[in-house]
C-alpha cells in the first residue's frame, strides 16, 4: 500500500487561505440577503460583512470571497438583498450596488491593510462606501430613468447614517475578532 506524500507547510497554507475565503464567502452568503425593504433600495447587512472581512482576511483575500459571493448570486442562488439572485438582480436597479462592493473592498480595505490610524481607516471605509454610492447610483439613475436628485434622496442619504454605524461596528469589533482568532490559532493569514 503507498501513502500519499504528506502536505507540504505551503500546500497547508494555500488549503487554509481556501478556507477561509469560504467561510466569509458563506457568511456573505448568510447575512447578506437578510435585508430590511425601505424603498427601492433595501438596507443590507453586505457592506457590514465586507468590512468585517476586511480586517480579518486582508483586501485580496476579501476581494476574492467577494467576487466568490457574486458569482454564487449570479448563477441563481438567492444571496442578493431580499433572498433574490440571478442576473436580472444583477442587472436591476440595484445591480450597481452589488458590483461597487467590489471598488468598495479594494480601496477601504487597501487603507486598513496599511494603516493602524482609526481616522484613516474610516476615512478608507468613507471613500470606498462613497465609489459603492456613485456606482450605484449612476447604475440605479440610468436603469430606473430617475433624476440624480431623486437618486440621491432614495438611494445614498437615508443609508449614511446606518453605514457610518457599520464602519464604526467593524473598526470596533473586526480587529478585536481577529486578534482572537490569531490568538486561539485559527486565523493564520
Amino acid at each position: 500500500m503507498t501513502q500519499s506524500p504528506a502536505p507540504t507547510a505551503s500546500s497547508r497554507g494555500k488549503i487554509y487561505v481556501m478556507s477561509m475565503i469560504a467561510v466569509m464567502t458563506a457568511v456573505t452568503c448568510v447575512l447578506a440577503p437578510m435585508s430590511i425593504p425601505i424603498g427601492e433600495v433595501p438596507i443590507s447587512f453586505t457592506n457590514l460583512v465586507i468590512y468585517f472581512t476586511l480586517y480579518l482576511l486582508g483586501w485580496k483575500r476579501a476581494s476574492v470571497s467577494y467576487i466568490v459571493y457574486m458569482l454564487i448570486g449570479l448563477v441563481g442562488v438567492p444571496v442578493f438583498s431580499g433572498f433574490a439572485g440571478g442576473l436580472g438582480k444583477l442587472a436591476g436597479p440595484t445591480g450597481g450596488y452589488i458590483i461597487g462592493f467590489l471598488p468598495m473592498a479594494v480601496i477601504a480595505g487597501l487603507v486598513i491593510d496599511h494603516t493602524h490610524s482609526r481616522i484613516l481607516q474610516l476615512l478608507g471605509m468613507i471613500l470606498g462606501t462613497a465609489v459603492c454610492y456613485a456606482l450605484g447610483t449612476a447604475w440605479f439613475c440610468f436603469s430606473t430613468n430617475t433624476g440624480v436628485m431623486a437618486a440621491l434622496w432614495m438611494c445614498v442619504i437615508p443609508f449614511i447614517a446606518g453605514d457610518l454605524v457599520k464602519m464604526a461596528l467593524a473598526m470596533t469589533m473586526g480587529p478585536m475578532i481577529r486578534g482572537r482568532l490569531e490568538k486561539s490559532g485559527l486565523l493564520r493569514v
